[in-house]
């Protein structure tokens, strides 16, 4: 009998509890007692919906207080010292909540731990930080006291863990360059330890997530594999190895072959044909397929899923797991709870909750025949056919202009250093200093925007609430000294939902919220048919701001990369068509700015990293279709026109020449948490153009001070020639409140200031 699991469920809540009891314990409103209680109450409910659904096991360590990369770190004891008094005491949440934010209710505000993409994904976890004398040593009892929680439910229980060579992989050396794999052999004796403590709580199966296998690994890293889990070997105790986000590729037969009692795979991003799977892994070895994609929310087509397995299912009978991709953390929790979606639309989908039913089902139709679940084949039928026909998806319009698109749509009529004179007349003083764009979202702004989109509050009171609070952000930037302003984006729920609710072919849900970081959820947009622009879409708000002040204010775009990585998008055409229309869209409405006046354009794009294949072989052409979509979107505007574009909390060194490429004017990125470190691919290469590299963290709250900040600057200008540099924050401030912007804001211009005193003599 073929047996259904999944590798993890969303941990915020139905309605985002874990977001707002975390919120409410960094503010103090409740106590950590009542924060456990919150988590209980997730948990139960994720178990329960396993259950429900007829899950052979449930998962158990998916749930996370921040990230689970964190928990890691907690676990094993990788905690940097700035965050301990002693080694001696106790790692609490407060200690946790440091480490992935600098400040918590108790303790010293400190430097929190670089967070970044986890692979090609929005989510963010935090970086492990290694010494060259690292210890390991169990240090947290959370998985554990879980797995006695869920044992009350009288369930097999399959506990999951990061493996040893990926949470080393996504760690960094602090301080030191050394080969992080020399601290392999103490890491896995502390496995080690883990394993034996899982056993002596009677779990047969466990589950260790090594999604590096995916990847590009050396041959050094390949070999820590195979002696690694030769190593962690506990009687009675089977892991099954976890791959997924990707094809094993050349890394198959090593994966295969390991010491290690079964391998999932995920088969909707993979490249390796299943039948190389089946002909490489051992006749003992269990082989879980992750069919059920966790991480795109279109309903199952039973019929071609079902067409794959029924041969796996009559080679390996019992020896078949199905599953989904990777964790359902990517999906929203529950299609049940859209009660306002359009019905045919909502026809499509599937969130997680029903994506643990088609695993369920699937397993029940190999087990016991298609005929137990005839009611469902049809029903998938006519969901495939309803898609294929709907005339709301394809558009002949939209269609025809991307035929016609040519290579001078993605040209500047000048080069950099030719622009450059042309938008002198900017008059910009050296070091200038601006914000990321977004301004600090009030209750009493979202609570406008709330009763705006249920009718409670007309489209003329709406906007003049609105311009309201346009004014009081350029006033506070006036008042501030800031160079070049922003208008606040008081008007925008979220940088990717505001555009897509005002593009033709998107689709928005009430519930279907998915956890980006910490407390920080998002609710992706679905990107069901062809995207055109319907009306201008920012011209308004950013007209009126201009009108307020002399000094220019940028329009404010989000870019069609990060628009596409930051939806779901429709699985019927290349992605890359997709994005090509929402270049078009864009393009429109730049053409649409500069008519109205604004002199300066930023198209925010912090996704590009993220959307890069895992695979060195695939990024040749995604980085072209990329900076082609880009330039699309930006190129036709005069040479005065300066265009910015936005970067965050990814890892840019490896692709800093199709960065160059895209031939923005003026490029801000995320350094801060990294302390500049990220600068170093300007020591190789010679970026031509102006860049902004963030000086303090706006996802911590702690304001840094004047020298902190002027520190960040010198550093990078030993990378960055000072007439290219400018001065802004690493991200937007939507989630700061206003007094602690104020402050940073404050320290910020006087650091520029001090820079332009003691830099203007050198300028010639």
């Amino acid at each position: 009998m073929a047996i259904a699991h999944n590798l993890g469920l969303p941990r915020i809540g139905l309605h985002r509890e874990l977001k707002f009891a975390m919120e409410g314990y960094w503010q103090g409103k409740i106590n950590q007692n009542e924060l456990d209680k919150v988590g209980q109450a997730i948990r139960a409910d994720n178990w329960a919906r396993q259950i429900k659904a007829g899950h052979d096991f449930l998962s158990v360590g998916d749930f996370s207080w921040y990230d689970h990369v964190l928990d890691t770190s907690i676990l094993l004891g990788v905690v940097p010292e700035r965050f301990v008094q002693s080694r001696d005491e106790a790692i609490d949440i407060n200690t946790y909540y440091r480490m992935a934010r600098g400040r918590a209710p108790t303790g010293e505000d400190v430097f929190a731990c670089e967070m970044t993409k986890l692979f090609n994904t929005n989510y963010h976890y935090i970086v492990p930080e290694f010494s060259e004398d690292q210890d390991f040593k169990i240090c947290s009892n959370k998985l554990f006291a879980e797995i006695i929680e869920a044992k009350q439910l009288g369930k097999k229980i399959k506990p999951i863990l990061l493996g040893p060579l990926s949470y080393l992989w996504l760690g960094k050396t602090k301080n030191a360059n050394f080969d992080k794999l020399t601290l392999l052999g103490k890491l896995q004796k502390t496995y080690l330890q883990i394993l034996t403590m899982l056993r002596q709580h009677h779990i047969e199966w466990v589950q260790i997530d090594e999604p590096i296998l995916v990847l590009d690994l050396p041959p050094s890293w390949q070999l820590a594999f195979q002696t690694t889990y030769q190593q962690l070997q506990v009687s009675q105790l089977n892991i099954l190895l976890t791959t997924y986000f990707g094809g094993l590729e050349n890394n198959a037969e090593l994966a295969c072959q390991l010491q290690t009692a079964g391998l999932h795979i995920d088969v909707t991003h993979d490249s390796t044909p299943l039948a190389t799977i089946l002909q490489l892994i051992p006749e003992d070895k269990i082989l879980s397929v992750g069919i059920i994609d966790g991480r795109n929310i279109w309903r199952a087509d039973f019929r071609k899923i079902l067409d794959i397995l029924k041969p796996v299912h009559e080679q390996l009978g019992k020896r078949l797991w199905v599953g989904s991709s990777c964790s359902l953390l990517h999906c929203p929790v529950d299609l049940d709870h859209e009660t306002k979606l359009d019905t045919e639309i909502k026809s499509w989908l599937a969130f997680s909750t029903q994506k643990l039913h088609e695993i369920a089902l699937l397993t029940q139709a190999l087990n016991n025949g298609e005929s137990t679940i005839a009611d469902v084949l049809a029903a998938s039928d006519a969901v495939v056919q309803s898609r294929m026909q709907s005339r709301r998806i394809h558009n002949p319009t939209v269609k025809k202009r991307c035929h016609h698109l040519t290579a001078d749509m993605t040209n500047r009529q000048h080069a950099y250093s030719d622009r450059l004179k042309a938008q002198q007349s900017l008059n910009l003083p050296l070091f200038p200093t601006t914000t990321i764009g977004s301004f600090p979202q009030t209750s009493e702004i979202r609570l406008q925007r709330q009763h705006y989109k249920v009718g409670k509050l007309g489209v003329h009171d709406y906007r003049q609430h609105m311009c309201t609070h346009i004014a009081h952000a350029i006033h506070k930037q006036l008042e501030l000294g800031l160079d070049v302003l922003v208008h606040g984006e008081a008007e925008r729920n979220d940088m990717v939902e505001y555009f897509g609710e005002l593009l033709a072919g998107f689709a928005f849900t009430e519930n279907g919220w998915v956890q980006s970081y910490g407390s920080r959820c998002v609710k992706p947009p679905i990107i069901f048919g062809d995207v055109s622009r319907l009306l201008p879409m920012t011209v308004e708000w950013i007209t009126y701001a201009q009108s307020l002040t002399n000094k220019p204010v940028k329009g404010m775009l989000t870019g069609p990369i990060t628009i596409l990585c930051w939806s779901f998008v429709r699985d019927d055409q290349p992605r890359f068509e997709t994005a090509n229309q929402i270049a078009l869209a864009l393009r429109d409405e730049v053409d649409d700015l500069v008519k109205a006046g604004i002199r300066i354009i930023q198209i925010d794009e912090p996704a590009i990293r993220e959307g890069l294949p895992l695979r060195q072989k695939y990024w040749h052409d995604y980085l072209q279709q990329a900076v082609y979509c880009f330039r699309l979107a930006s190129s036709g505007v005069p040479d005065h026109i300066q265009i910015h574009t936005h970067m965050c909390y990814s890892e840019f060194n490896d692709i800093i020449e199709a960065i160059a490429e895209l031939d923005a004017d003026v490029i801000t990125i995320e350094t801060s948490r990294s302390d500049m470190e990220l600068l170093n691919a300007f020591e190789k290469f010679n970026y031509p153009n102006d860049i902004g590299p963030g000086v303090y963290d706006i996802h911590s709250p702690r304001i840094p001070s004047i020298d902190e900040m002027t520190n960040l600057i010198e550093k990078a200008a030993q990378f960055i020639p000072i007439q290219r540099l400018w001065i802004n924050p690493d991200c937007g401030l939507k989630t700061r409140a206003w007094p602690e912007t104020e402050l940073a804001l404050q320290n910020m211009v006087k650091a520029a200031e001090i820079l332009r005193e003691k830099y203007s003599s050198s300028i010639v």
